[in-house]
């Protein structure tokens, strides 16, 4: 009888192991990106112009805000990811959450746009306290997104293909906000764009928790009834001595600095360099373009190591982000350039998501402890806000430095803060964070011989 138990789970851990997911599963999952991307990224892309140019608050106002956020963000997300390695429930330890907080999130994002009339002080407080718990409650939907992962499915090729298509949904929800977040405040603020973020925003919320939704009820976990809760000193442990972890999290912190620092300046370049508003809707929507890479990128890791394919997205963002830095005035090589980082960036933001199941395994073979959820926590939800955080507050330092001032025409100086912000900050970002990735190579190599004695 125990023979025929054994030979029984075999066969089930080979089904899980080989199986393709469903298409409703992947959707399901995909969405969650859809949806986390959709208001977060309008709130890293489009908080600081809405602080300092419709809110009223000052650059270094703004600046502060960001900052002190990102003293939060270094205290949530573990403490997230500790939450969500103890969390046992009827529908699993991760999808919960999107059931949860997924009113909260939209909530939140929407009244870090509301802009009540307050006075100076007390709009800085109300924006401190929006954004934090904004991001709070951002962590709460976004660690889930990557820790369940490694509870989809036990099929390591199926992985980067859930990654892939969770990445392409994410691309959707970015190409969205990036597109028409400027024109609908347009069209709904009538010149008014306080009115015009309030409701863009809202409508935004509405559609985020709807996919959340989606995401909840359409996927299903599977390992979680033979994982235990682990004391939060043995999470903790489970950092110890995972190099391949520590890498990828500092490489994709350099990522989120150089991503975020081009596209929270490139309304400011677009408007005072070029004199050109509306291009930055442009850029935005070539983001598509990140589409390409990512839907290529299966493909591409069957053939070459995941490590040479993340440095080599770095190195084409780095690229592309010089090419705009030499384009001058010309509206057509700004566009090349963009376009060019964009694939770069495609490659290098969806590959850490998929690695970071890798680091989990590799975790549980060298300390015996699989703590997906507080590693995935920081590997993922720590990186996005620490990275996107300064790199929203590093170049509002630079412009407040060289005299930025809201709404009037621009100095010299201030004029080349923005272009260093816009262009060689996050090409510097993308060269260290390629540089990091280095380190890795060693530890994918040895990825067979550790899923190996795992099994």
């Amino acid at each position: 009888m125990e023979g025929n138990t054994a030979k029984k789970l075999e066969l089930v851990r080979n089904e899980e192991n080989n199986s393709k997911m469903p298409l409703k599963r992947v959707l399901a999952y995909a969405s969650t990106d859809t949806a986390g991307n959709l208001l977060y990224c309008t709130l890293t892309s489009f908080i600081m112009y809405f602080y300092t140019d419709v809110f009223g608050i000052s650059i270094a106002s703004a600046g502060l805000i960001l900052l002190i956020a990102r003293i939060f963000d270094a205290l949530d997300a573990p403490i997230w990811g500790l939450v969500i390695d103890h969390t046992r429930t009827k529908w699993g330890k991760n999808r919960p959450y999107w059931l949860w907080l997924s009113v909260p999130f939209g909530v939140m994002v929407f009244l870090s746009f509301l802009a009540p009339d307050l006075s100076a002080s007390a709009k800085f407080t109300y924006a401190l306290i929006t954004y934090i718990l904004a991001g709070v409650v951002y962590t709460g939907i976004g660690t889930p997104i990557t820790a369940i992962l490694p509870n989809l499915t036990n099929n390591s090729t199926e992985r980067v293909r859930l990654n892939s298509w969770r990445s392409n949904g994410g691309m959707i929800g970015y190409l969205i906000t990036a597109s028409f977040t400027l024109p609908l405040v347009s069209f709904f603020g009538k010149g008014n764009d306080k009115l015009g973020f309030q409701v863009t925003v809202g409508i935004y919320a509405v559609i985020a928790i709807a996919l959340l939704l989606f995401a909840f009820a359409g996927t299903k976990e599977i390992n979680t009834k033979s994982i235990k809760s682990i004391p939060i000193k043995q999470s903790l442990g489970a950092v110890k001595g995972n190099w391949p972890w520590i890498t990828l999290v500092l490489a994709f912190i350099f990522y989120w600095l150089g991503n975020t620092a081009r596209t929270s300046t490139v309304i400011y370049y677009s408007e005072y360099n070029l004199g050109n508003k509306n291009l930055a809707s442009i850029l935005n929507g070539l983001v598509v373009f990140q589409m390409v890479s990512i839907t290529i990128l299966p493909f591409i890791v069957k053939r070459f190591l995941k490590t040479h394919t993340q440095i080599i997205g770095f190195v084409i963002a780095a690229i592309g982000q010089i090419i705009i830095a030499f384009a001058g005035s010309s509206a057509s090589m700004v566009i090349f350039g963009w376009i060019v980082a964009s694939i770069g960036t495609g490659i290098a933001v969806t590959l850490p998501f998929a690695m970071l199941s890798d680091t989990v395994d590799y975790g549980e073979w060298k300390t015996g402890i699989r703590a997906s959820g507080f590693l995935t926590a920081i590997g993922s939800s720590f990186c996005i806000k620490l990275g996107s955080g300064l790199g929203s507050f590093i170049p509002s330092i630079i412009m407040e430095k060289a005299g930025y001032v809201a709404n009037v025409t621009q100095s010299a100086t201030s004029l080349a803060a923005i272009k260093f912000c816009f262009t060689w900050l996050p090409a510097i970002f993308f060269i260290v964070g390629a540089i990091i990735m280095l380190n890795y190579t060693k530890y994918e190599k040895n990825e067979a011989n550790v899923r190996k004695q795992l099994s």
